[in-house]
């Protein structure tokens, strides 16, 4: 998975009416590049229904995940799958995960379309690259079949934009059909300890209160970040164990009901990450279980 910015902040310019798609490309006139316009135009249209967007949706289900699934199943074992609640495919979902390595979506959702996941799936992605070079482009039609979007942008000037994005993702989540996967901490945490976490951001929040669907957390650990050699030692199986562990949809209370304002923004994301802190400390149990005792749940 690709790291997205650290700055999921709200502020910025007025987001449209939540009935309405924001229009990333005409709004970024004045503030994104010709070809930025474009690349966004381009995979902004693939989620417009239609036999195009099914057929992406297709790939997704197949070819993306497919590749996934295989390269990582002979060291990833799951736990808690059933605490999830029965996926209906017209309805939208938000996965929250923690971020450790370029690829922790990719599993997870490689191994949600093995298990019969049959939504579309979206997560936001820095821009740099993927919507700045048309070598972006092709390199999220190849990989992900357009799952990278809405981009999010670092640049001061361009960062101003980032609202707008995070209302597009919220549209595309209440039309429903969607499964959004997002890192709360914005960023990958690149220290030696799986175990906490970066603030979370507060954007994240936002779009979990706007979009008003259930929110899933998951914690997973052991990846690398070398690709070459992260397929390659799941084949000749001497890599580490990938552990997924999935926990049931967030509880929030009375916090979506609450004014939309920063501050309930950031407790919701600082709820969605203490469920990820929860997951992180039930795989640290498993994993040092695991070792020739046999206790380790596993879900294939």
């Amino acid at each position: 998975m690709t790291t997205p910015p650290s700055n999921l902040a709200t502020s910025g310019p007025n987001v449209e009416p939540a009935s309405t798609r924001p229009d990333l490309v005409q709004s970024g006139k004045k503030r994104l590049s010709w070809l930025e316009r474009t690349l966004i135009g381009v995979v902004r249209r693939t989620f417009e229904p239609g036999p195009f967007s099914r057929a992406v949706q297709y790939g997704q289900r197949t070819v993306g995940c497919g590749w996934i699934h295989v390269c990582t199943r002979h060291l990833r074992q799951v736990h808690g799958f059933d605490r999830l609640p029965p996926l209906d495919p017209k309805q939208s979902y938000i996965l929250v995960a923690n971020h450790r390595s370029f690829f922790d979506l990719y599993v997870v959702f490689g191994d949600l379309v093995h298990r019969g996941l049959k939504h579309r799936i979206v997560f936001p992605v820095r821009a740099k690259f993927f919507y700045d070079n048309p070598l972006g482009l092709l390199v999220n039609g190849l990989m992900s079949f357009f799952a990278m979007y809405p981009p999010l942008f670092r640049e001061r000037k361009k960062a101003l934009m980032n609202p707008l994005a995070l209302e597009e993702l919220a549209f595309l989540l209440r039309r429903g059909g969607m499964f959004a996967g997002i890192h709360p901490e914005g960023t990958r945490k690149r220290d030696d300890d799986p175990y906490t976490f970066l603030p979370a951001q507060r954007g994240v929040g936002k779009v979990i209160q706007d979009a008003r669907v259930p929110v899933i957390p998951v914690f997973i650990n052991g990846l690398l970040n070398d690709l070459k050699r992260q397929v390659l030692s799941n084949f000749d199986r001497t890599g580490q164990d990938i552990l997924v562990v999935f926990g049931a949809p967030v509880d929030f209370g009375d916090l979506l009901d609450q004014g939309k304002s920063p501050k309930v923004h950031q407790a919701i994301a600082d709820r969605v990450m203490e469920a990820v802190r929860e997951l992180g400390q039930e795989e640290r149990a498993l994993r040092k279980a695991a070792p020739g005792e046999g206790s380790l749940v596993v879900e294939r």
